[in-house]
């Protein structure tokens, strides 16, 4: 089988993350990480637009434990395309304390279906990131949301501020509990109060099945993970988007780590550093456990809360 390169000045995932200083509650879920192959098992799809290092369920796993998290949200990658063997792979070695979003197309069997279901997928991703992916037709995707209503899936949806106006009411019509990754990506040098986060705001107060992830500082940031005035206070200009949704939507909002944090370009962040940030988005106890432990079980392992 032929090895692909790596994307050139692909950064890979931090090697040795601090221990970090928060203790996560107990019970706490990283709602949002991948597997990237690894290729010889597991090769990349054709029409993919980034060749990534590997990153094995071995390394997520020992993340998870070194970390201090219960357990792990797995998201397909757009690398993969629909083929989601790796996520599979790794939802079945994880016993029972992992589960999975995937990448599906229309013409997925009800049986393939199923067995996703089984082996723990509890929604499907529609990526609308062009520079990520081609993505389907509104109306496959609708298709696609039609079908997997039933399993009690919800859908994440990746995309980027600016474009919310366009996507607004195929978003408002999914019938499912609908995710929204990072926040959809604000432009954090505008201000928090500004026209295009208070778009994002309405969308989740108009449509109580809206959640979001308040995940990825790394990737909005223009200042970076520097210390302020000598403390770890890293990723300040990304802190007041996140605040605001954990403390308006304390029931519906998610964290995760996005290891292995696919293409970044300026840092790679060190994850023991992202897990302290949490404290500065959800500053009480009672926003940690709901935005860590309530929320991602709810929506993920409800059958242990019945």
């Amino acid at each position: 089988m032929e090895h692909a390169e790596v994307t050139k000045g692909w950064l890979p995932f931090y090697e040795n993350p601090s221990k970090p200083r928060f203790n996560l509650p107990f019970g706490a879920v990283d709602a949002h990480c991948h597997v990237f192959g690894p290729q010889n098992k597991f090769p990349y799809a054709p029409e993919r637009k980034y060749t990534p290092c590997d990153a094995s369920k071995e390394d997520l796993f020992a993340l998870r434990d070194h970390l201090g998290f219960s357990r792990n949200v797995i998201v397909q990658a757009t690398c993969h395309g629909s083929d989601n063997r790796a996520l599979v792979d790794a939802l079945q070695s994880a016993n029972g304390l992992a589960r999975g979003v995937a990448t599906i197309r229309l013409d997925i069997s009800d049986e393939e279906l199923h067995a996703l279901d089984k082996a723990g997928v509890r929604g499907v991703r529609f990526n609308f990131v062009k520079r990520l992916v081609d993505f389907l037709p509104k109306d496959e995707l609708q298709k696609i949301a039609e079908r997997i209503a039933p399993l009690g899936w919800h859908i994440v949806i990746y995309f980027e501020a600016p474009d919310l106006p366009d996507l607004w009411d195929f978003f408002t019509s999914l019938p499912t509990t609908v995710v929204v990754d990072h926040m959809g990506r604000p432009d954090v040098s505008k201000p928090v109060n500004g026209a295009e986060f208070d778009l994002f705001v309405r969308l989740m107060e108009e449509n109580p099945n809206i959640w979001s992830k308040v995940s990825c500082p790394e990737r909005l940031t223009i200042t970076g993970p520097k210390a302020l005035n000598g403390e770890e206070k890293p990723y300040q200009d990304v802190v007041p988007f996140a605040r605001y949704l954990v403390e308006r939507f304390p029931d519906r909002v998610l964290f995760g780590t996005d290891w292995p944090h696919p293409n970044l370009k300026d840092h790679m962040p060190d994850d023991g550093l992202l897990v302290n940030y949490i404290t500065q988005i959800a500053p009480t106890i009672e926003l940690q456990k709901k935005l860590l432990v309530d929320n991602p079980m709810r929506l993920y392992w409800p059958e242990t809360l019945k």
